[in-house]
């Protein structure tokens, strides 16, 4: 009997569960009903929710700033990453950009915010006064020069304070490269007090996500007791979208570097990935299966050894594909929602906030609402709007993660290929047969 016991499921399976129950005591109670005099079930279900997300609102700041300065910093002394290193970020930077740029695309033309020429922020009850949000967004708006300024707040303690984190975000980039400018016993001091502040914040996180589903129960059961059943349409076209838009970037974005960066196969590619990314799909952790993903590079892809050991670990955490492009897509949508027209300005800010809030902390549970709050924030819209996309997360984020493990896999293939390597996929060997005939 002990397996029925709902303490003693996956985390993924409790969500699912308060999903259900949300739903079902929504549609319950309704939005009149009360427990006790005055005090209806829905506010109940709204505090349980406000208190779930207020919880993950703590965790932006320190989790962005420990795991950004963290990554940088941890990429080693002057000199240190070299040809490869080079190689590498320069790859990832460039596929997680195209990633997120093939997410604005779809976004921008499914608009799965509006449904029938109609805003769906009222169907998923966004409380949020929308004059007052079109507001905040005006003022993040300015192009891409004000966006340039945003980057180098005179104050980053208040800048922290006031959610401007696209500012935050880039002092920790610098302060993590000039730690790894630093003398080997310092950069070594300093890196092992950040990277432990990373580890403890990631305890916290995985604390507060084990109340994910009482939270998530709350949140679903607010919305449905407000609005009924009428949420769910605008959400199934929002994963659609995802799922479209992951799907190009997987199916053709990634096939298209491997045979024309690389030079290889990209079928053979699929088949030799295959176990990593049914594990990736199951798991949705890129960090539980970064040992079968380097197998599968090692053995079946025949990449050197030295190669997967430097390019897979590091792209675990930094190279997320398909984080990075739901992140652009969720913030868009919510976006829409509301009845907003973005403009370029807060687009590229979007773009950048997801390229940037890709690195580092994907690996850790939630992170993706973690990043999607910042984003929110550093455009002007309401970080309480992301309790909608719980619903069907557990899906986009099986997802995601196989993309994110499958952009990895061809960034080792790739960047095997430019360093010469022979034998990768079975090409470098019959391109010599050819070249001996």
């Amino acid at each position: 009997m002990s397996q029925w016991n709902p303490l003693r499921w996956p985390l993924y399976a409790q969500i699912f569960a308060g999903i259900l129950l949300g739903v079902i005591a929504g549609l319950i109670s309704g939005d009149t009903a009360e427990l006790i005099a005055g005090v209806t079930y829905d506010s109940i279900y709204d505090y349980i929710g406000t208190l779930f997300l207020n919880a993950l609102k703590m965790l932006i700041v320190p989790l962005i700033a420990t795991s950004i300065i963290s990554g940088v910093a941890g990429l080693g002394g002057p000199g240190t990453l070299g040809r490869l290193g080079g190689k590498t970020v320069l790859y990832y930077l460039a596929t997680s950009t195209i990633a997120v740029l093939v997410g604005l695309t779809v976004v921008n033309l499914v608009k799965p915010g509006i449904l029938n020429g109609v805003a769906v922020g009222g169907l998923l009850d966004f409380e949020t006064n929308s004059e007052l949000v079109a507001s905040r967004v005006a003022g993040a708006e300015g192009g891409v020069a004000e966006v340039f300024l945003r980057m180098f707040p005179p104050n980053i303690v208040r800048a922290a304070a006031e959610g401007q984190m696209l500012g935050v975000i880039v002092f920790c980039i610098l302060f993590g490269y000039f730690i790894s400018q630093l003398v080997k016993e310092r950069r070594q001091q300093v890196t092992s007090f950040v990277q432990a502040c990373f580890e403890a914040m990631m305890g916290v996180t995985r604390f507060v996500m084990r109340f994910a589903p009482i939270g998530v129960f709350g949140l679903v059961a607010s919305v449905v007791a407000d609005v009924g059943l009428g949420a769910a349409r605008p959400l199934v076209v929002f994963s659609i979208t995802v799922l479209a838009a992951l799907a190009i970037h997987f199916l053709v974005v990634m096939p298209l570097i491997l045979l024309f960066v690389a030079r290889v196969n990209p079928l053979r590619q699929y088949r030799a990935m295959a176990p990593a990314l049914l594990t990736a799909f199951s798991t949705a952790s890129s960090s539980a299966t970064l040992p079968i993903t380097m197998r599968c590079v090692e053995d079946n892809a025949k990449v050197s050894s030295r190669t997967t050991g430097f390019v897979l670990p590091l792209g675990a955490t930094v190279n997320m594909d398909g984080t990075a492009l739901y992140e652009c897509v969720a913030v868009m949508f919510i976006a829409q929602a509301y009845g907003l027209e973005i403009g370029f300005g807060v687009q590229f800010t979007i773009v950048f906030a997801a390229l940037l809030t890709s690195i580092g902390v994907a690996g850790v549970p939630a992170a993706s609402f973690v990043a999607i709050a910042v984003i929110l924030g550093a455009v002007g819209l309401p970080v309480e709007a992301i309790g909608v996309l719980f619903v069907f997360d557990r899906i986009l984020d099986m997802s995601r993660t196989a993309v994110n493990v499958f952009g990895d896999s061809c960034g080792a293939v790739t960047i095997a290929r430019l360093e010469g390597e022979s034998g990768v996929l079975g090409e470098a060997s019959r391109q010599r047969g050819r070249d001996e005939e």
